[in-house]
C-alpha cells in the first residue's frame, strides 16, 4: 500500500492502532458498534459536522476531523482521525474539491463506510479567471488578456486553480446548505430507516431556520448602498454570497481558494488599483489566516481591514459556535463596514 501521497503520510503506527483497536474488541463484538447502537458518522469540517447534528441529532454519535480553526487546505489527519474513519458507517463531506486530504485518508483507514459529499446537487459556480489587472473575469471573457497574462508569467500565473474550476466554498450562501439538509437525511433516513421520522422532523426544522437566515441576509443588506458591495478578500472565498446577495467580489489579495499561494507584486499593485477605482470601503480577511499581506494593501489604499469567519466554525460558546451564528456574525460586520 502507498502511504505517501501528493504530500500526505500516514506513519505506520496509525495502522498499528488499528490493529489494536481491532484485537481488543470483545468476541463477536464489532468495532464499528456503539455501546448505545448509535450510527457512527464522520464529518469533514465544522460546517458539515454542525448541519449533521441537527438532522441526526441524538440518533447518531458525530466525529467532525477537522478542528475548530483548522484551515482544510492543510489539515493533517491524527491516529485518532484514522481510527475514527475506520470505524464509521458513513462520511460526510463538502466535496467540490475542499478536501484534499481525504482520499489518502480513506484508503489508510480502510473500512466500509459511506462516502457522501453533501454539495451533491448544488449549482456550482466557477472561479473566475483573475488576471494581474485586478479584477474578476468570468470563464471564457476576456481570454486574450488571461493568454497574454500567462505567457508574461512564463506560462503560469500567480494562483493554484484553473479558470472554469468549481468552486467549494458552497456554504456561504444558506440556500446551498438547504441542499447539504436534504442529502444529509437522505441518507441517514437510507442507513437507519428505524429513525425516518425524527431524521425528517430535524430536517424541516432546521432548514427553516436557514429560510429565515436567508431572508434576515436580504434584509440586512438593503442597509447597503449598491455603489458600496463591492468586496475584496485575502483569498477567494465570497462567490457563492457574493452572487446571492447582489454584491461583487471584485479582487482579492490572494487570487486563489487557499491562503497557501503567493501572490506576484504586480496583481498586489494592480489590487491597489482596483480599491481606488471602486471606492471598496474595506478588505475582508479571515480571521484564521495571517493579515500581512491585506494588511499592506490597506494601508496603501487608505481602507479598513475587517475580520470575519471563513474556513471553520468557533467553539461551541465562541461567537461563531453554530453555521447560523457563523453567518449573522459575518454579515452583521460587513454591513457595519460597508454601509
Amino acid at each position: 500500500m502507498d502511504r505517501k501521497r501528493n504530500g500526505y503520510f500516514v506513519p505506520l503506527i496509525f495502522l498499528l492502532i488499528l490493529f489494536c483497536l481491532s484485537a481488543c474488541a470483545p468476541a463477536g463484538t464489532s468495532t464499528r458498534a456503539d455501546v448505545d447502537g448509535k450510527l457512527k458518522a464522520v464529518a469533514t469540517t465544522t460546517f458539515v459536522g454542525d448541519v449533521v447534528s441537527r438532522v441526526g441529532g441524538e440518533h447518531i454519535s458525530l466525529t467532525v476531523l477537522l478542528p475548530y480553526g483548522a484551515n482544510p487546505h492543510s489539515f493533517q489527519p491524527s491516529p485518532q482521525d484514522v481510527a475514527a474513519v475506520n470505524r464509521s458507517d458513513v462520511i460526510f463531506a463538502n466535496g467540490v474539491g475542499l478536501e484534499v486530504f481525504l482520499e489518502d485518508l480513506i484508503e489508510n483507514a480502510g473500512g466500509d463506510a459511506e462516502v457522501v459529499h453533501v454539495s451533491e446537487g448544488i449549482d456550482l459556480r466557477s472561479f473566475p479567471s483573475q488576471t494581474d489587472d485586478g479584477h474578476d473575469h468570468e470563464e471564457g471573457e476576456d481570454k486574450a488578456h488571461d493568454d497574454a497574462a500567462e505567457q508574461e508569467n512564463g506560462g503560469s500565473d500567480d494562483h493554484d486553480h484553473d479558470p472554469g474550476e468549481a468552486d467549494p466554498h458552497v456554504w456561504f450562501d444558506p440556500t446551498n446548505v438547504m441542499v447539504w439538509v436534504d442529502n444529509i437525511q437522505e441518507t441517514l433516513t437510507r442507513i437507519d430507516p428505524a429513525n425516518e421520522d425524527r431524521y425528517q422532523e430535524n430536517a424541516q426544522t432546521y432548514r427553516a431556520q436557514l429560510e429565515d437566515l436567508d431572508s434576515w441576509i436580504r434584509d440586512q443588506v438593503t442597509q447597503i448602498p449598491e455603489d458600496n458591495r463591492y468586496i475584496v478578500t485575502d483569498h477567494t472565498v465570497f462567490g457563492y454570497f457574493a452572487e446571492e446577495y447582489g454584491f461583487q467580489q471584485v479582487g482579492a489579495v490572494i487570487p486563489s481558494p487557499t491562503t497557501e499561494a503567493q501572490p506576484s507584486g504586480k496583481h498586489l499593485a494592480e489590487l491597489s488599483d482596483t480599491i481606488r477605482e471602486y471606492a471598496v470601503k474595506a478588505i475582508f480577511v479571515g480571521k484564521d489566516f495571517d493579515p500581512s499581506l491585506s494588511q499592506r494593501i490597506a494601508e496603501d489604499t487608505g481602507v479598513k481591514l475587517v475580520q470575519l469567519y471563513f474556513g471553520s466554525l468557533t467553539e461551541d460558546d465562541g461567537p461563531a459556535g453554530t453555521y447560523i451564528e457563523f453567518m449573522r456574525y459575518n454579515v452583521k460586520t460587513i454591513v457595519e463596514a460597508l454601509r
